[in-house]
């Protein structure tokens, strides 16, 4: 074989593992610990009252969504499952778990904290699985 023809082989074989993303990658950027959903990073994910599930869309946006940033879906990531993507206002995509859009809160400053369950007037909630 051709150095080439190996570049070739490589190249494509990358690729092909490149393109098949899944849930797989939400499930593995979003795990359960101690009865909740924490992100990649170990921080505490939350839910939104307001934002209905399965609507597709996040109603935390601009100084909401600072204080409350997304869970981002990854390019290439597909949902399935109890996995889904809802669209930003501003066209990115944020993951949903059973429809409803993941969070993390801003105050919490180590993982294993969950200083917004019941924030302003109970309508943030930790994720569970």
């Amino acid at each position: 074989m051709t150095r080439l023809a190996s570049f070739a082989t490589l190249t494509s074989v990358f690729l092909a593992a490149c393109a098949v993303t899944t849930a797989a990658q939400a499930q593995a950027s979003a795990s359960a610990m101690n009865g909740v959903l924490i992100g990649p990073n170990q921080m505490t994910l939350y839910v939104f009252d307001k934002d209905a599930a399965g609507s597709g869309k996040s109603v935390c946006n601009g100084v909401c969504a600072t204080n409350w940033p997304p869970l981002m879906v990854a390019a290439g990531s597909a949902a399935s499952g109890d996995w889904s993507v809802v669209i930003r206002d501003s066209g990115d995509k944020q993951w949903a778990y059973k429809g409803r859009p993941l969070y993390y809160w801003s105050k919490d400053a180590k993982p294993g904290d969950k200083t917004g369950d019941g924030f302003l007037h109970n309508v943030w909630h930790t994720a569970q699985p």
